[in-house]
């Protein structure tokens, strides 16, 4: 209800100590988050799926201003329940900063954002910026695991959508796994081709788009969740257009500038299918209002010249949560400086070639999948006992999975290579122990054409064998938290399934090396 005094309109405004409140509140934010957001920064600069990431503080603070002559009328109360929400913003940072884990730290600093929002307007006033305060949210990155579940996702229906463009155009054309074979060129649909660099950006935009929006809530929803099959379907597209441009004119059309313009077209092309699916969508239901009228930028309308202006108070609730604050910037303070540790540890290049009844031969693994991976040591080898029976040995070692660094699943990556996982069960195997305990892996047959394969997966992590992925993240943050160590590493067994089909064979002989192996990796993933 608009406040007035006699027949005047009242407007509310900030006097220069609430002002300067508001610049120490920025300085105070910016040094005790001062890591987070540096890495945050850094995210920005090297994933090009997150390189929107400084347009998101500027928009909000344009969507806030926005509401300017409606939150000027509003004599703000402040609530009690921000400074709680404050407080547990703060929780939050001492657990990410004790864990050195700067996803925690970041999502805090949103958290305390919020809190010191409530904490001085109210809900009344919250109620009006609740929106462009959400939309902070996007320029946080995903959680690494879910992002490289959601890229090997991406990547396979990209790849099969764009086959099916390519055999449009009467085109020979072959898929494995994410791999395209068109004869004369093997386009393979690595994690840049993804969509990822097109889908956060899109919903970002559809977010926006959404906000200004003058329509029903559903078509609102509709608009915004429909960005995630118009980025698919038009990365697929695009994917399938390189295709056919590359067997009709040659690879090049799938490298260097022509590649990277191909995206920008893409990118424009979704937003164009975004303003031509609002049009749609005012069109359904009574309401056939122009585009222009339903859709665009408004801005506050200026301040009446008889307006009764009057200075707010400083609402207490805001105030207990600014000494929350600077308690937390003496905290951070007189927290001592952690650094992760590093056990000492025998690097691969070092592992036997031979061992009781096998014999190995290294390999090296293509530049491409290292740059991807992203790991600190590795191993990949070739084992054969003697009856000329085959072991794949692969591990890969991160020192530290602070960054965003850490093991891929197998049953993310194995798709990628044209396998399909044809079961998955927890196993324990026969006669061999991890300590005082039988070994406890992840059993998977796949198969590709008429080729079958056994695979045995486990993490090794700081001691504990684990084989639930998302077991491996709680446990990444616990040690991280307590022991100031996030070291693991993933091994993987694979051998070939006979023709005959015989499993339980196969089954003898992965075990037989893992005997060999269990006891002997301690040196070089440490305990």
């Amino acid at each position: 209800m608009t406040s007035t005094v006699g027949e005047k309109l009242t407007v509310w405004k900030e006097t220069p100590w609430i002002w300067g409140s508001f610049i120490f509140m920025a300085a105070l934010l910016g040094f005790v988050y001062f890591d987070g957001l540096k890495d945050l920064v850094r995210m920005w600069n090297t994933k090009e799926e997150y390189s929107y990431g400084y347009l998101i503080p500027v928009i909000t603070l344009f969507l806030i201003w926005q509401r300017k002559d409606s939150l000027e009328r509003i004599p703000f109360s402040g609530s009690w329940a921000g400074a709680f929400i404050t407080l547990l913003g703060i929780g939050l940072f001492v657990i990410g900063n004790l864990s050195t884990i700067y996803l925690v730290i970041q999502y805090s600093f949103l958290t305390v954002i919020a809190g010191l929002v409530l904490a001085f307007t109210g809900w009344r006033g919250f109620r009006l910026v609740r929106v462009p305060l959400l939309f902070l949210l996007f320029m946080i990155p995903l959680p690494p695991f879910l992002l490289t579940e959601l890229s090997a996702q991406l990547q396979l229906i990209s790849s099969e959508i764009g086959v099916w463009v390519i055999r449009l155009f009467g085109i020979s054309v072959f898929l494995e796994g994410n791999v395209i074979d068109l004869g004369i060129y093997k386009l393979q649909v690595v994690e840049a081709c993804s969509g990822l660099r097109y889908l956060f950006p899109l919903m970002t935009l559809g977010f926006i788009s959404a906000y200004f929006f003058k329509a029903a809530f559903w078509k609102r929803a509709v608009l915004f969740l429909s960005t995630i099959p118009i980025t698919v379907l038009m990365n697929s597209f695009r994917i399938g257009v390189i295709g056919v441009l590359v067997e009709y004119w040659g690879p090049k059309m799938a490298e260097g500038f022509l590649h990277d313009f191909e995206g920008w077209v893409v990118f424009m092309a979704c937003t164009a299918v975004l303003v031509v699916e609002m049009w749609v969508l005012i069109r359904i239901g009574k309401d056939h209002r122009p585009l222009q009228e339903v859709f665009g930028l408004e801005f506050p309308a200026p301040t009446p010249k008889d307006a009764q202006a009057q200075y707010r108070p400083i609402p207490k609730p805001y105030v207990g949560a600014a000494l929350l604050m600077v308690v937390a910037a003496i905290t951070s303070v007189a927290m001592p400086q952690r650094v992760e540790i590093s056990p000492p540890r025998q690097d691969f290049s070092h592992f036997p070639m031979k061992l009781e009844g096998w014999q190995g031969k290294s390999e090296r693994m293509e530049q491409i999948y290292i740059d991807a991976l992203k790991f600190d040591d590795y191993i990949l080898a070739d084992f054969a006992n003697n009856d000329r029976q085959l072991v794949n040995f692969y591990v890969a070692y991160y020192a530290s999975q602070q960054k965003g660094e850490s093991a891929h699943s197998p049953r993310t990556c194995i798709p990628g290579g044209g396998w399909r996982i044809m079961s998955l069960t927890p196993h324990l195997v026969d006669g061999v122990k991890f300590g005082d305990a039988p070994l406890r892996v992840n059993r998977l047959v796949i198969q590709k054409g008429e080729h079958k394969q056994l695979v045995y997966y486990w993490f090794q992590q700081r001691g504990r064998v684990i084989t639930n992925e998302y077991m491996v993240k709680w446990y990444l943050f616990w040690d991280a938290l307590t022991r100031n160590r996030t070291d693991g590493a993933l091994v993987r067994l694979t051998t070939i399934i006979p023709p005959d089909g015989d499993v339980v064979a196969a089954d003898k002989q992965l075990a037989e090396f893992s005997g060999e192996v269990v006891g002997r990796l301690k040196e070089y993933i440490p305990d």
